[in-house]
């Protein structure tokens, strides 16, 4: 299975499984409004695409 991380986490948290609370962005517009649902002094961001391996 190919998929991104927000789609794991979505099919873990339909079967029950806790999973952090998160949002994917699409577009730099998008960042500002999840920051403020998810709330809290400090945000992480983690890019991801699919480009093969970890550079081995």
């Amino acid at each position: 299975m190919n998929i991104h991380e927000y789609q794991a986490k979505a099919l873990l948290r339909d079967y029950g499984a806790p999973v952090p609370n998160g949002f994917p962005i699409f577009e730099a517009g998008e960042a500002e409004n999840a920051a403020n649902a998810l709330g809290g002094p400090v945000w992480v961001v983690k890019s991801q695409i699919h480009a093969g391996g970890r550079g081995k």
